[in-house]
């Protein structure tokens, strides 16, 4: 499993879902409020992935916008919820067929 390094302040507020399978590490960024992150969360709760999220509306603004500044700076330009790392892919919205690619991918 190749963990993706992020920044400490990432790390200190993201949030951990036990789950069996550790196969790839995995990152949710989502909104609390949000139905397609209710799913995505589901899923990987459904899938027995152990994960780590971070519910973006539930924070400092300040912190929020590190975290958007890091995810454009990282990944791509524009930003939607649910906001999936796995290792070294990501996954913007929620798509379960992108999910059981990457998932199926590492069995």
């Amino acid at each position: 499993m190749t963990k993706k390094k992020f920044p400490e302040f990432i790390e200190k507020i993201a949030k951990l879902e036990e789950g069996q399978n550790e196969s790839v590490d995995v990152m949710a960024f989502t909104l609390s409020t949000c139905q397609w992150c209710k799913k995505c969360k589901r899923y990987l709760k459904d899938k027995n992935v152990k994960y780590r999220y971070i519910d973006v509306d539930q924070i400092d603004p300040q912190e929020k916008m590190k975290i958007l500044n890091f995810l454009k700076e990282n990944y791509q330009e524009r930003i939607s919820y649910p906001f999936l790392i796995c290792d070294d892919k990501f996954i913007v919205g929620y798509d379960p067929n992108k999910y059981d690619e990457i998932f199926r991918e590492d069995d």
